[in-house]
């Protein structure tokens, strides 16, 4: 069916122009008023391509107009018109003018103006709307014609400014710009896990005619679901994004933005839009109609497109949507504490993860105690639910409390600061065997500056009433090293971990008098000008070690 351009009908509208001319004479009525608004519309409308997708932008309230004229047939012809609106709701509608008999041509003899105002009627009255559509949905005429006719569309966007396509062809034998869908479009959810899910799709009947240039790919964000491809384009780019054409549903290598990240694995391309609502993924899956969506939040709800796409034009076609939520995440199992059990906690600063642990009492009175080993960390405990002690940790805590029988204790560990950190703790009776020693009222170590020598530096350290051992070591290290000496030291760790050519002495002291409970060491044969780390390890009735606050001391360069 061929297509006439606008010269062709030149002298048709020259007569129409010339009829309203000369209908002026008489005198106006309702008739005469619709032909003018017609002839107004035709000459404001642009010609639409045949076999071409077109994109026409929309100002918001001022219609739009294109027309296209289908020449007289013996048969008839068919054509269609696809329209796909890309954001907003649209109003658009199909209205056709068969010329009448005797047009174009030569008038009869008599009163020009009363033969105007007749065929004027005439042609107004064979002006009509053949369809009409108010949404934004894609919808697609199929029409029939025998006559030559001219087509006027109009389009209308109330809400605000946007833009549509529209697809015409009146070859509708030779192939399909669009690929074909099957007759059963919709999406099945076949599996939901805590962070997937599981999707398949009837095949088109594309994909097994040019199976080399059609491919699947699906849309996934967290908003809702988007009714064709150019309309998903469009909610990103709202968003603040700047989308490569077409979603990157070709494999072409475009260049992304910072908020995308593309993902290439196992033959799929994976792009992610960071946007203000959420992730926006796209991920072309080839021919395939199941796939399994990774990487989702627990008990979330998504929801999922999936476009059949011809690469070789870009056009595509969309499946019904649907949506799943992710299965919620169970909670983690709160690991136990058992009455005088020490449990080592690794706490990951970066992410301020916390740790709990769960005790439940089979006495009146408890101790919680904790050794920081290393970092920062705050301590939050609740009995039943209602909080009994909050505070930073620091060295060696004890916690008594005082509760009913089988009260349950929820004790949560947080890091306070990016670096690991960790911590011991341990839940006991009263009445049970202390797991660490008594300790004196501080575990400084200190160091006499007028005792310094060459070859010699003097420390002291606070005992306690109770006999104990305690152990020294020392360490040469550079200057620049002590700051991380000072900061990467595991206080929970004992001499175990230390070298054995770093240990100078093991003695026993204790004092009943804690005024006088102090003791002191000579450490000799050390190297003049240079930096030294000391430590002394107090070992109780259970073995485990407390170590005492670190000390650098540097010995004199003259002597």
């Amino acid at each position: 069916l061929k297509m006439y351009w606008f010269w062709f009908y030149l002298p048709l509208h020259l007569l129409m122009a010339t009829c309203l001319c000369h209908s002026i004479k008489a005198p106006t009525t309702g008739s005469q008023q619709s032909f003018k608004t017609d002839l107004f519309n035709f000459y404001h409308s642009l010609i639409l391509a045949d076999g071409k997708e077109t994109t026409i932008h929309l100002l918001k309230d001022i219609p739009k107009r294109y027309y296209f004229v289908l020449e007289e047939s013996r048969v008839l012809a068919p054509f269609s018109i696809t329209v796909t609106p890309c954001d907003v709701p649209i109003e658009w509608s199909i209205l056709v003018h068969k010329s009448p008999p005797g047009l174009p041509g030569k008038a009869p003899p008599g009163d020009l103006d009363t033969q105007e105002i007749s065929k004027s009627q005439k042609t107004a009255s064979m002006l009509s709307t053949i369809f009409s559509y108010k949404g934004n949905s894609v919808e697609t005429y199929m029409g029939m014609s025998s006559h030559s006719a001219l087509y006027l569309l109009e389009f209308l966007s109330t809400e605000r400014d946007t833009h549509i396509t529209v697809y015409l062809t009146t070859d509708t034998t030779s192939g399909h710009l669009y690929p074909e869908l099957p007759m059963d479009p919709r999406i099945d959810v076949i599996g939901i896990g805590h962070t997937t899910v599981t999707l398949t799709w009837k095949h088109s009947p594309s994909v097994l005619q040019h199976g080399e240039s059609i491919q699947y790919c699906l849309l996934v964000n967290e908003k809702h679901n988007y009714k064709s491809l150019c309309a998903a384009e469009t909610a990103i780019r709202s968003s603040g994004m700047k989308l490569p054409h077409t979603l990157a549903l070709s494999l072409s290598p475009y260049l992304l933005e910072p908020q995308q990240v593309m993902i290439l694995s196992n033959s799929e391309l994976s792009i992610i839009n960071k946007v203000s609502s959420g992730e926006v993924r796209q991920v072309c899956v080839g021919t395939r109609n199941t796939y399994t969506v990774p990487n989702l939040s627990p008990n979330t709800q998504y929801y999922f497109d999936v476009f059949i796409v011809n690469l070789l034009t870009n056009a595509s076609a969309a499946y019904t949507g649907t949506f799943a939520r992710t299965l919620e995440e169970p909670e983690p199992k709160v690991p136990e504490l058992k009455d005088g059990k020490v449990i080592h906690v690794v706490l990951d600063g970066k992410k301020q993860k916390s740790y709990s642990l769960q005790y439940q009492a089979r006495h009146k009175k408890i101790h919680f105690t904790f050794q920081l080993c290393q970092g920062q960390i705050r301590v939050h405990i609740t009995r039943n639910g209602k909080t009994v002690a909050s505070e930073n940790l620091s060295g060696l805590r004890y916690l008594p409390l005082k509760g009913k029988l089988l009260d349950t204790y929820l004790v949560q560990l947080r890091s306070t600061e990016e670096s690991n950190s960790s911590v011991k703790v341990q839940a006991s009776p009263h009445f049970h065997k202390p797991l660490f020693p008594l300790l004196p009222e501080s575990l400084k170590i200190k160091s006499f500056s007028k005792l310094r020598t060459c070859r010699s530096v003097t420390i002291a350290w606070l005992g306690t009433q109770e006999e104990s051992k305690y152990c020294v070591y020392r360490k040469r290290i550079e200057e620049d090293q002590i700051w991380r000496e000072l900061q990467s030291a595991d206080r929970c760790s004992g001499p175990e971990s230390r070298h054995k050519s770093e240990k100078v002495l093991c003695k026993y002291f204790y004092d009943l008098n804690l005024q006088r409970a102090v003791t002191t060491e000579t450490i000799k044969g050390l190297e003049a000008g240079t930096f030294y780390l000391f430590d002394v390890y107090l070992f109780g009735p259970s073995g485990i070690p407390v170590r005492y606050h670190s000390k650098v001391v540097k010995t004199r360069k003259k002597c």
